[in-house]
């Protein structure tokens, strides 16, 4: 995935793996991807929230699909098609990731 196509705010992060970048500054984990367009957003791309129970998607313009990983990385839950000024909250999980939402608009 080449950085120049993604949002600037985004740009800065570092790589976790080669589509998922790591919101790891406080300012990235809150405000994930909210704001920015669906299609400024690539869609393999994941931001991973390290740290997190719970995700908001105020101020979000598209649907999210959330992958709960557990203390040693597996996946724990996924929730598919959450849509804009939802709350989600996934007990088990110690971090997630954020992609655009598969087959949703």
């Amino acid at each position: 995935m080449d950085p120049t196509c993604l949002p600037r705010r985004l740009r800065a992060l570092p790589r976790r793996s080669p589509h998922v970048l790591d919101a790891s500054t406080g300012r990235a984990r809150l405000l994930g991807l909210a704001g920015l367009a669906e299609a400024a957003v690539p869609s393999e791309l994941g931001l991973h929230l390290p740290r997190t129970r719970s995700v908001h998607t105020a101020g979000m313009r598209f649907a999210l699909d959330l992958v709960w990983l557990g203390r040693d990385g597996a996946v724990v839950r996924v929730d598919r098609g959450v849509r804009p000024w939802r709350l989600r909250t996934c007990l088990a999980a110690r971090s997630v990731i954020e992609t655009r939402a598969v087959g949703t608009s």
